[in-house]
């Protein structure tokens, strides 16, 4: 089992910056794949950014360039700095984990940004 809390959604304007926080209840590197998704309403959540326990990392193209996950050196929280930050990516933010074949979700966090 892991628990996810993430905290640091916000409402910013565009070209802004916002650190999301994903809090997990064991270490990450006991996870094989940590990430954030995105959902809008009425479209699928769809793939942010991922972290691997390697610490390989993947990007939708949508974010390359502007996003970068990371971990803390306590193993216990994964980020997600959003830089140049636009109205599309205005979405509840969701915290992912993979452990073997199970996959777990935080509750989300909205992110708005205005134009």
């Amino acid at each position: 089992q892991v628990q996810l809390v993430e905290s640091g959604g916000n409402l910013v304007q565009a070209g802004g910056s916002l650190r999301l926080s994903c809090a997990a209840s064991r270490s990450i590197f006991s996870i094989n794949v940590m990430g954030w998704y995105r959902q809008v309403p009425g479209k699928q959540r769809e793939l942010v950014a991922t972290l691997t326990a390697g610490g390989t990392t993947n990007y939708a193209d949508s974010v390359k360039g502007r996003f970068t996950i990371s971990r803390d050196s306590a193993g216990n929280t994964v980020y997600l700095q959003m830089d140049s930050l636009k109205p599309e990516d205005t979405a509840v933010y969701y915290c992912y984990a993979r452990v073997s074949v199970y996959t777990y979700w935080g509750q989300g966090t909205q992110v708005t940004v205005s134009s």
